[in-house]
This record gives structure tokens, C-alpha cells and sequence, in this order.
């Protein structure tokens, strides 16, 4: 069964969906407001908190200032480019790399705010610039305390 909750955070109403099993949940999206492609709970969805204590509790300790590691470590940021090497890909296919990081749909917890454009520009995110570049200013904020 599809359940999904809504919880308050710096950037908005941020909605969380997953796949119940037992008493737990799997996150299986994460999106913010304005982000394209994001979902819209649908008829059938059971609307419920408590399955998703644990992401919601990592999610309030990031805001926080208080949860900093991830894939990529917290206040780093990549370039596309970066990504591309990481993973043996020619440069060419760094267009790939940025379509294949745009389709996440976990957003800060897989932290894609962090991979950015060549020579530091902020570039693509499916929560908008304006938001990746709130989520990097949080962590940097954090980071330097």
C-alpha cells in the first residue's frame, strides 16, 4: 500500500511517499513545492505520519544543522562533469548524467542539490533554483557553526 504524509520545513510543504510493509515504510519520493514532476497524493494513498517517523526525524536533524553525512558529504557540491568521470563516462556524456540526476525523486535525501554546473553555477533541479541554492546555503550555514 501507498502512504504518504506532509511535513513543514524551510523550503515548503514537502511531500513524502513510500510503500508500506509492516510497520515501516520505504521512501520512495520526496518533493517540494513547485518541483516538476512531482506527485500528487492520489485516491487510495493512505495519509499517515507514523510510518515515516524515521526519514521525518533525519529530515527535522538536517534542517537542524545536525544530520550532515550523505552520498556526497555535506557543503560539498560536484559538478556534472565531476559525476561523469566518477563513473568512467566521457564528458559527452555529462547531458546524461544530468538527465539521469534530474529523475531523482528523492530530493535532499539522495542530496542532487549538490551537484552543480561548471565553474560553480547553479544548473538544473527539479525543486528549482531557488531552492537548491536554500538547501546549499543551509548546509554551508551549518557547516561553518
Amino acid at each position: 500500500m501507498t502512504a504518504c504524509t506532509t511535513i513543514t520545513s524551510p523550503l515548503g510543504d514537502l511531500l513524502l511517499v513510500g510503500e508500506e510493509s509492516a510497520d515501516r515504510v520505504t521512501l520512495t519520493s520526496l518533493s517540494m513545492p513547485g518541483q516538476r514532476s512531482a506527485p500528487a497524493p492520489r485516491p487510495g494513498w493512505r495519509q499517515i505520519a507514523e510510518p515515516f517517523a524515521d526519514v521525518i526525524r533525519q529530515l527535522e536533524a538536517y534542517f537542524a544543522g545536525g544530520l550532515t553525512r550523505f552520498d556526497i558529504p555535506y557543503g560539498t557540491t560536484l559538478t556534472y562533469g565531476d559525476i561523469a568521470e566518477k563513473i568512467g563516462a566521457t564528458r559527452a556524456a555529462v547531458r546524461s548524467v544530468g538527465t539521469a540526476i534530474g529523475a531523482n525523486p528523492a530530493l535532499v535525501v539522495r542530496p542532487c542539490h549538490r551537484v552543480i554546473g561548471a565553474g560553480g553555477r547553479l544548473a538544473g533541479y527539479a525543486g528549482g533554483l531557488e531552492c537548491k541554492q536554500q538547501l546549499l546555503d543551509l548546509e554551508n550555514v551549518h557547516q561553518a557553526a
